[in-house]
Parts: structure tokens; sequence; C-alpha cells
């Protein structure tokens, strides 16, 4: 290499031409054709020429020089076929050097201005060959095949980003929703590329291809990616996002609304059927929330004078809906019913779980019953769990209890007797935290309205006892006659921070942090957090899918049907952990988004807070109208402690971001 030799290097994916100034072992100081001087190492070249220059000539002259020479090499490509080269050449699969490949193309007397053509011309099209600074290699008709479809979709990519961009800018420009059916099917497949980019952020496909889109248009972050979205009428401004983020799905299946709805025309209840027993005779009841729909338990209580007994009613779904039969499926790939302030979406179409399925007043149905005879003191004489039907007498909400719970005999008798059974828990170790809940409900306008519900009113209470004992006396009888089923255990929690009943607001809030996770099993255990030495949950069979399989092993052991053998409990328990855990999140987030938004409007309220602990940059504090957490910064001057009562100031809220924000006032 010497002063004055003309060559090529690549520098920003682009040839570019320059002249050797000097030459200091293997560095090079270079003249390029854009009058730029640059330091670069000898292996960076592309291509050498044995052509000098005569830098005698100025720099301006020589710059000239380079430009000319640049673009008649430029001009030479047009003389270069590569896809005729390669049709030749492939089937060698051997490398050819930089002078024979020149030859081929330019084969009268080719000059270094030939070669630079023919490696600009290999650097332009790279689809047929591999190629260095000293020759080429065919690649395969595969490769080429794979190269090609890889050249189209980074070429389909660059039309979207550029499409994209466009349309996106101009959308935010116009006023309105754009309606759907006017979009073309570039504009939809955009639309979906943005939805994925926005559930799924960098774990979406479209991830990369997003951002470049979103920068083009200049929208900065989720949140404007969120506003387009409801801009082209994806999504509603109060959209349940986790809804598509766990692909859940909020209407049923056609042919399962259909064979649904056949079951319930078509089922003809045998009420001579010997194995079960007629109560249709007692005084039977449901107690729900106002707005329930899907009756799935019932309560009733006689007075035989020297003992109670009490029942305990739960309606036979198993009686309707057969395993692995279509509506049985599609209720185990549920999981759940999903209740949300706004929405509820249920395991069962309506027709089963608020018409065949629901113990609807008068109407008879099919029932497990759990009949328990107490003692006035309230210890369990004996049980017996038995097939039933079942009428119900009278349908009362949890206000109706609270208004006669201290004179109505019926309701005193199951208030007290569900007392004595938690009493008796308590002093078995049980876990009791009590705290308010906070009842979230959106009208049809959107209005929120936000309720606190003391769920140790006497209605409440004596449901949710009466439950947890006939859920207890279900997992006993299923343990003692060696039955498998999904049993639900407890291991003790890290710290105890109160006895019995008797904690504060504070300590119950932080003790349920401290609770430890409940554990699934075929085989039952010790439940700490109830102080019960077996649990199934089977009182919700219309709601929940565990209940549906815990009821079907119940029937399994009084002969109604074939009992699920312990692996295919595992099983479920597997395949439902999952959707139970987005079951579980979707309601949290949006009972939370639905209170911040009701707090969205009472920006600069005061509210009693506690003092929950201290973070490193503030204290981490309960708002207890709301029974919501939040931050509060550290004030300058001012030192606080956990179950401080304060008051603060509510200074920033939005639903959408997650975010509330106060500060001491």
């Amino acid at each position: 290499m010497e002063v004055g030799n003309i060559v090529e290097y690549i520098d920003r994916q682009k040839i570019t031409c320059a002249v050797v100034l000097e030459v200091k072992k293997q560095r090079l100081r270079l003249l390029t054709e854009n009058n730029r001087e640059v330091n670069l190492s000898a292996s960076r070249l592309l291509h050498r020429d044995n052509v000098r220059l005569d830098l005698s000539q100025g720099r301006d002259r020589t710059v000239v020089t380079l430009k000319e020479l640049a673009n008649k090499r430029k001009a030479l490509i047009s003389h270069v076929d590569i896809k005729d080269l390669w049709e030749v050449l492939n089937t060698e699969q051997e490398w050819i050097d930089l002078a024979t490949m020149t030859e081929f193309c330019f084969p009268n007397s080719p000059s270094g201005d030939h070669e630079s053509a023919v490696m600009r011309a290999f650097f332009n099209d790279r689809l047929y060959f591999k190629f260095n600074p000293t020759g080429f290699f065919p690649n395969s008709q595969e490769q080429v095949e794979r190269l090609t479809a890889q050249k189209k979709d980074a070429q389909r990519k660059e039309r979207i980003v550029e499409v994209g961009a466009n349309w996106l800018r101009n959308t935010l420009d116009q006023g309105g929703v754009i309606i759907a059916n006017t979009l073309s099917d570039e504009q939809k497949e955009i639309i979906e590329i943005l939805k994925s980019y926005y559930l799924f952020e960098k774990e979406s496909n479209y991830y990369a291809l997003a951002q470049a889109m979103l920068a083009k248009a200049g929208i900065d972050g989720l949140g404007g990616v969120f506003k387009v979205l409801v801009k082209l009428g994806v999504f509603d401004e109060d959209e349940n996002i986790d809804l598509h983020r766990y692909e859940i799905e909020t209407d049923f299946p056609d042919n399962v609304v259909e064979n649904a709805s056949k079951l319930a025309e078509s089922f003809q209840l045998i009420s001579t059927d010997d194995r079960r027993k007629d109560l249709t005779s007692l005084p039977i009841m449901t107690i729900d929330g106002q707005g329930t729909l899907d009756f799935d338990d019932a309560l009733s209580i006689e007075d035989y004078g020297n003992y109670f007994r009490l029942g305990v009613h739960i309606v036979d779904v198993g009686n309707f809906i057969r395993k692995g039969d279509l509506i049985d499926q599609e209720a185990q790939d549920r999981g759940s019913s999903i209740y949300m302030p706004d929405h509820k979406i249920s395991m069962l179409p309506s027709s089963l779980a608020e018409g065949l399925c629901s113990l609807k007043a008068d109407k008879i149905r099919p029932a497990i019953s759990t009949m328990i005879n107490l003692s006035h003191t309230g210890e369990i004489i004996d049980y017996d769990i038995i097939p039933s039907l079942i009428k119900v007498k009278q349908q009362l909400t949890y206000y109706d209890v609270n208004i006669v719970a201290d004179e109505n005999k019926e309701m005193m008798i199951l208030r007290d007797i569900a007392e004595k059974f938690r009493k008796n828990r308590l002093d078995a170790g049980a876990v009791q935290i009590i705290t308010p809940e906070i009842n979230v409900w959106v009208n049809d306008d959107r209005e929120v309205s936000v309720s606190k519900i003391n769920r140790e009113s006497p209605g409440r209470m004596l449901v949710s006892e009466l439950m947890i004992m006939a859920n207890w006396l279900m997992a006993k009888f299923l343990a003692e006659n060696n039955m498998p089923a999904i049993f639900r255990s407890q291991p003790e929690p890290r710290e105890r921070l109160y006895k019995g009943d008797e904690g504060s607001i504070f300590q119950n809030w932080m003790q349920r942090k401290l609770i430890s996770r409940f554990v699934l099993s075929h085989l039952s255990d010790w439940h700490s957090g109830l102080g019960l030495e077996a649990y199934v949950t089977a009182t919700s069979p219309i709601r929940k899918y565990f209940d549906l399989v815990t009821q079907r092993q119940v029937r399994a052991v009084l002969g109604l049907e074939q009992p699920y053998s312990a692996e295919e409990i595992d099983k479920i328990i597997q395949l439902l952990e999952i959707p139970m855990s987005h079951v579980a999140r979707i309601q949290t987030a949006r009972h939370r988004y639905w209170l911040l938004k009701h707090l969205e409007k009472r920006v600069g309220q005061k509210d009693e807070a506690i003092v929950l602990y201290k973070r490193r940059n503030g204290y981490q504090i309960l708002l207890p109208e709301y029974m919501i957490e939040c931050e509060l910064p550290i004030s300058s001057g001012i030192e606080l402690k956990p179950e401080d009562y304060i008051q603060v100031t509510i200074q920033h809220v939005s639903a959408r971001r997650d975010s509330l924000s106060v500060f001491m006032g």
C-alpha cells in the first residue's frame, strides 16, 4: 500500500472512494470523495486499486477526481447481472476470486474500475452470493429462497412503518372515532400490531415494528398508544385490558350456548329417583347479595326441641353436566366465574347458571344436602350427606336477614350456630381476618358507587360460617371414604399479630400479608387459616370448577357417578393453576381500576390514613375508607411509625396508569 493508491471501504452501509495520504504500519490516513480525512486500519478496506492519483494536483482537484471515479464505477454496475451469474455458478459451490468474477462480467481487459463495479454490485445485492474483499461464494437454492422471503418481509415491514406512521398521524388530527368497517386490510394489520405491542410490550412479536412506526408517527409511551387505540375504536376508554392480555372469552361459543339451551329446555327431573330424599317440604331459603341471579346454596333449620337440624343444600350441578362433555370442557377452560364492578363473566351459560342449575324459589332442584344435627350448645351430634330434592321457599338478601336477625327465631338459631362454630375454629387456632369489604358498582352510565360492607353483619357472617362448616364436613366425608378430592390446606402463618378476632384494622391488614399460601392436593391436611383438619370448597359448583369437581367426588361416594382418580385430580389442579391465577388478577385489578376512577373525582379531598411501614423514600399507608394502599412521601421534620393515624390529601389519581398519590395535610 502506497501514498496515492485509490481504495474503497464501507462506511454507514455505503461504499466510499478515497485516496491514501499516509501509511503508518497498518494504519492509513485517507482523503475521501466527501472531502473528509479519516484514519483507518488497512484491514477495513473493501477494494484496493494499483492506480495512483497525483496528489500534487491539490486537495480540491483530488476530491473532484475521486467523485468522478466513484460515479464512473457506479455506472458500470448496470453491466453486472448477479442473478445470471448465480444461475451459472451456484451448482459449483466454490469460492470465486475477484479477478475471475470481474472477467466473467467484463471479459475485455478489466481494470480496477471494473473490479470496483463488481464489488459494488455484489454489495448492493447480497441475495445470491456471500462475499468478502477477496472472493464470492454462491448461496444454495434454499438459501436464496429464504433470503428472498426475508427481503420481502423486510420490505413489507418498511411499508407498514411508513404507511402506518402516516395513517396514525392523520388519524390523530381527525375528530371522532374511526368506523371499523371502513378500514382496509392493511390498516387492520396495523391495529393488530399496535394492540399486541400495547398488551405485551417487549414480549410482543411486533415490538420492534411497532416502536419504529410509533417513533415515525411521533407517538410516545404506552399512554399514547392507548389513546390511538381508543381513537381507532379498538379499545373503550375504560377497556379491561387484562381480558385481552389473558385471552378471556366474554361470550360462550355458539355450540356451547346451543347445547346448554337444549339441556335447560329438555331436562326432565326424575322425582321418583329412590336415591334422592325428598326434602321439598323443608323451609329452605337462599341468602345472597341483592343482585345475585345464580343461586347455588341454600339453608334450612329445624327445631326438634332437644336439638337442631341444620341443612346446607347445594344444587347438584353434576346431575346436569356430565364429565368431559362440551359444556364441562368449556367450564374447565374458564375455571371460574369472574366478578367485576362493571361486568360478570359466568363459568356456565346463563340458561344453566341462572336457569336450570339455579336454586330458584318454588322450583324443584336436585341437590347434595349436608344435614347436621347440633345440640343447643352448638356441638355437632352427627351429620349425613345425602342426594336430595329441594324446593326453595324464600329468597332473602343479606339486608333482609340483617333486619330480622334479632327477632326472627330461625335467624337467631342460625346466627347462634354460626357464632359458636366460629368460636370453635378460633379456639383451634384459626386466623380470623376481619376487614371491611369495599363494594364497587358501576351502572350503565359508568357512574361509580362505592360502599363499605360489614362482612360481620348477621346475614354475611352466618352464611360464611355455615358454608365453611358444610365444606369442612364434606372434606371429612371424602377423607373418611378415602376419596381423592381437591383438598385445601394451609401452613401456619409466618407470624401471628393478635389472638382470636381481637385485632385492630391495622393488625388485620398486616396479618393478611403474613398468611401462608394455601395448598391444593388430592390428600387432606390441616388448614391453619380456618382451624380445621380438612377442607374443600364444594358450595359454589355453578361458579367454580374446583367446587364442581369436588361435588362430583361426593356424588361418587353416594353412588351417583364414577369418581376421578387421584391422578386425574392432580391433573385438574395443574390445568387450572394458570386460569385461576388470571381470574384472581383480573378481579383484583378491575376492582382497583374502578375504585381509582371513583377517586379521580376526589382529588383535593382529605382522608384518614394508617401508617403501615416505612419505605426507603416514604411510608406505605392504608386509606381505610377505601381499603387501598399507596405511598406517602417523607415530609421533612415528621417521623411516623406503624399504626399511626394521619390525615392525607389526595393529590393525583389515574386509573389507567394505576397510580394514586397523596401528601400530608
